[in-house]
């Protein structure tokens, strides 16, 4: 059916709603993002951009003021969420993922440059090739704001809402090519080169083997003691022989569980630990057998974040506060300013510190009275921070400076980024500040970019046929260019020079093109989400980077 010819009934009173038009798109574009080739999925940036390029192409258009919007939250969303990673990285391996994001932006910028140069395209398509073959919606995103702000000098004979058509169009061809692109190339290179990445997740696993201390690795199991040597030990020469300063354990009396106190343990003792399985094969199970528990517990084993504020715990080591005896809960993490740190029983707690701890809910409250209190898991979003953080971003995105007559700023992108940054830094060592809940800001992520995306959409629906007559070919293969040739000179270098491991690796690059969908494809051929780690690695600089991009390549 030729959707020139849709019934024009329709079409009118889509136009009289635009706020039902809105939504419209987003579900069909959902709907589209679901389609999956294989193993991926077009994913929902893709599938918005096909449904507004179709409503485009019969004249929608969604305001400016409503893409401003989109584009506030979602730039100031990226900030906040890259701050913290952006600080811990800098300061880990910073050099070595900064440079690998450094060598990636800045090959995919002068392919773009050369390519819109040397082929003549309009004026802001290079924009559009560059965040369409790196799949950068945040370089498309400062790429129209440089303009809008008037940060750069307008081509003669060409006005803003052309170059911003421009760039529109220029994303939507190279887009869903640039994705598709990048996907293959992460999956079927390792394998090209001779890579085996799940045994190189495994050997970087088996190095970084002490870092276990998730959740999900602890599990509570109940023993029955069977060394008669036990009874001959006091109690601290069984601490120091069959305790690792984190687990709990408890020994049954009365039908009740309580910390082992100075009569120590006898055999048939039964005992409750709290801990890890690598704890229960190299300790417990060489004093113990393990038993079905002859009782139904009610007490589900639950984690939190608690927040040292307290002066009576301030300054105190872990050993004189005891946790594990006073309250029945396994330490799982400590951070300090956003970082976390090894610990043992002479660490001493910090005002500020987020201590991770795993119970059951009262004595998890009762310990969050006893240090500072509770951090609660995303219920409230503190929109003081959030609104004059953005506030603040669009603001600073308007200071300039004039240098050889030429004005020279930010932009709202860049301010928006930089406030992102330092809320989300902030907040990261002060966690009481600025809470803005992982739900919210996914929300806020998610919708402000496709809010984005539909404008996107919607202006380059109306001369998208005509582009592609003219430079289709032309523009996918550039497209191409830019999205491949990027990935393997980051390869070359990371490894090279860098000396990243084949494990993170792949997942790095990713991160320095800043795309989810590719990480998931690399997990799934490791095996394992070590990869992820490369990914963290240059996503929080890729975000800064490409935002940097998106405003200097409109000089081409």
């Amino acid at each position: 059916m030729d959707i020139a010819h849709i019934d024009q009934s329709i079409l009118p009173f889509l136009h009289d709603h635009l706020d039902l038009s809105f939504f419209l798109v987003l579900g069909i574009g959902y709907l589209i993002g679901k389609i999956r080739f294989g193993p991926v999925s077009l994913g929902s940036v893709a599938g918005v951009l096909f449904a507004g390029l179709i409503f485009g192409y019969f004249g929608f258009k969604i305001s400016s003021a409503a893409q401003m919007i989109g584009f506030s939250l979602f730039i100031f969303s990226v900030g906040y969420q890259a701050g913290p990673g952006f600080v811990a990285v800098l300061k880990q391996d910073g050099l070595k993922y900064f440079a690998l994001a450094v060598v990636v932006a800045s090959t995919g910028f002068f392919i773009a440059a050369a390519w819109a140069y040397f082929l003549s395209l309009p004026p802001g398509m290079s924009a559009g090739l560059l965040s369409g073959g790196l799949t950068s919606s945040p370089t498309l995103a400062a790429a129209q704001d440089a303009v809008q702000s008037g940060s750069v000098a307008m081509k003669e004979g060409w006005t803003q809402d052309q170059l911003i058509k421009n760039m529109s169009m220029g994303y939507a061809v190279t887009y869903i090519f640039g994705l598709v692109g990048l996907i293959m190339v992460v999956q079927y290179l390792p394998k090209f080169l001779g890579i085996d990445l799940p045994q190189e997740a495994r050997n970087f696993n088996s190095e970084d083997e002490e870092s276990t201390s998730l959740p999900s690795n602890v599990v509570l199991r109940t023993y029955r003691i069977t060394d008669p040597k036990i009874e001959t030990m006091g109690l601290d020469e069984l601490r120091e022989k069959y305790w690792d300063h984190r687990s709990v354990v408890k020994v049954k009396r009365d039908d009740k569980f309580y910390p082992i106190d100075e009569n120590g343990l006898k055999v048939g003792d039964v005992i409750e630990v709290l801990g890890t399985r690598r704890y229960f094969a190299e300790k417990i199970s060489k004093i113990a057998e393990e038993i079905v528990p002859e009782w139904k517990s009610d007490d589900v084993q639950d984690s939190a974040q608690i927040i040292v504020e307290n002066d009576d715990v301030i300054g105190h080591t872990l050993k004189e506060l005891a946790i594990h005896r006073r309250f029945g809960l396994m330490l799982m993490e400590i951070r300090r300013k956003g970082k976390r740190i090894e610990y043992d029983e002479n660490t001493v707690l910090q005002k500020n510190d987020v201590v991770t701890v795993l119970g059951t809910p009262h004595q998890i409250e009762a310990m969050g009275e006893y240090m500072g209190k509770v951090e609660r898991a995303g219920v409230e979003t503190d929109m003081v921070t959030l609104s004059f953080g953005i506030v603040a971003g669009l603001f600073i995105g308007t200071l300039s400076v004039v240098v050889g007559g030429v004005s020279i700023g930010l932009g709202s992108a860049g301010g928006l980024l930089v406030s992102g940054l330092f809320i989300g830094f902030r907040r990261s060592i002060k966690p009481t500040f600025g809470q803005l809940p992982e739900a919210t800001r996914w929300f806020l992520m998610e919708f402000g970019l496709l809010l984005f995306m539909v404008g996107v959409g919607m202006r380059a629906g109306s001369g998208i046929i005509g582009t592609l007559q003219q430079n289709g070919m032309t523009l996918v293969i550039a497209g191409i260019c830019v999205t491949v040739i990027p990935i393997f000179v980051g390869y070359f270098v990371g490894r090279k020079f860098l000396n990243i491991s084949p494990a993170l690796i792949f997942g790095a690059i990713t991160g320095a093109m800043t795309s989810g969908a590719a990480l998931s494809v690399v997990i799934k051929e490791a095996k394992s989400p070590v990869p992820a780690l490369g990914y963290t690695g240059t996503y929080a600089f890729a975000n800064v980077l490409l935002v940097i991009a998106g405003s200097l390549i409109m000089i081409f």
